[in-house]
């Protein structure tokens, strides 16, 4: 939890308790250490191509065996059967697998899943983020 000071208003954001965010505006991004990337990333096998992770033509495999692949590979955490939705690995300390740790940038940006693409816009709040400055 950190406490920051926005437009003369102190905050306080804290990623579980959604209520804490802070209304996104464009710029906000910039001297934020990432905290949405601390938040489990849902993804669908369009999502596997686009980072490289898996092949188009493994795309046709059944779900279950991309699944147990990447598990093995610790690339994705969980699978959801049901509505084939992966959910991607994150560290010990809960950083995306994708997080650089030193610059707390994406280091897949450009071909960042579509969870990653629409945040803050869908979520938990949409239009807020758990915006956390750097120090």
């Amino acid at each position: 939890m950190v406490t920051i000071k926005k437009r003369n208003v102190i905050t306080v954001t804290d990623l579980g308790r959604t209520e804490t965010w802070v209304k996104f505006y464009n710029g906000l991004c910039d001297d934020c250490v990432g905290s949405c990337c601390t938040m489990p990333v849902e993804v669908k096998i369009v999502d596997l191509i686009r980072l490289g992770v898996v092949d188009e033509f493994d795309a046709v495999e059944p779900a279950k065996n991309i699944a147990k692949r990447l598990m093995k590979a610790r690339i994705i955490e969980h699978f959801n059967f049901k509505n084939e939705i992966y959910t991607l690995a994150r560290r010990s300390n809960n950083d995306c697998i994708y997080l650089d740790a030193n610059t707390r940038r994406c280091t897949v940006y450009e071909n960042r899943p579509n969870t990653c693409r629409k945040h803050p816009q869908v979520g938990p709040r949409p239009g807020f983020c758990a915006y956390n400055q750097k120090r």
